[in-house]
């Protein structure tokens, strides 16, 4: 991460966007391979032919930071982007300049008012963009697991002003694995799973039913 930050602020001050948004995807490939080290594995299941012409709601349950890098690696094409609390946006290398200037938005959780607006602003940009936004409805990651309740009030937000998005429903198992120890030591011989779910319109749902489908088909899926 010390090193691809200066490789960041690199591209996206002297060459934009895109050479930006590539460094990002280069540096969540080293994140994800380096913990093959481990013994970690991963599988990427997604059956679906999700299009890129459209903006995407990307919903998953969360288990730890090892989520992140996977979902921007495998999903690159969609041009990820975070709700992330705004702690993150300081401090980290890589990250923190990531959050702060590839997308994403950061929000302080003491303040519904600015929440929302965050969440708002991310929407429509999207819908504008034809890009996706990843939400963790638990709010904060399961150190087991198990699934936690999905908090609706971001949910909503982004289906009324990303109206033309579709839903990707992600299944996580076994990240938090990696962090049973915590940081130190990281867990060893990981089998990490991501399940893509069949995607949904979320102008062809009552918001309420989409939540409750999305939350159903992916806590489902979790294994314990």
């Amino acid at each position: 991460m010390l090193i691809f930050h200066p490789i960041q602020w690199f591209c996206y001050n002297t060459l934009g966007y895109q050479a930006h948004k590539k460094s990002v995807d280069i540096l969540n490939w080293f994140l994800v391979r380096s913990t093959h080290f481990l013994g970690t594995r991963y599988s990427f299941k997604n059956p679906h032919d999700i299009p890129t012409d459209k903006p995407i709601i990307i919903v998953s349950n969360h288990q730890s930071m090892n989520d992140i890098p996977p979902i921007i690696w495998f999903m690159r094409k969609h041009h990820a982007k975070f709700i992330s609390k705004k702690e993150l946006g300081k401090g980290i290398p890589s990250v923190s300049y990531n959050l702060r200037h590839g997308g994403s938005v950061l929000i302080n959780r003491k303040d519904p008012v600015q929440s929302i607006n965050a969440i708002k602003h991310i929407a429509e940009y999207i819908e504008n963009h034809n890009r996706a936004v990843v939400i963790f409805p638990e709010g904060s990651r399961s150190r087991d697991g198990n699934p936690k309740p999905f908090k609706k009030r971001g949910l909503e937000t982004l289906f009324k002003h990303a109206s033309n998005a579709l839903v990707v429903p992600i299944t996580i198992n076994n990240s938090w694995k990696l962090l049973r120890y915590g940081k130190f030591p990281y867990g060893i011989g990981t089998h990490i799973t991501f399940e893509v779910h069949q995607p949904l319109h979320v102008k062809n749902h009552e918001t309420n039913d989409l939540i409750d489908k999305v939350a159903n088909n992916i806590t489902q899926a979790i294994i314990i």
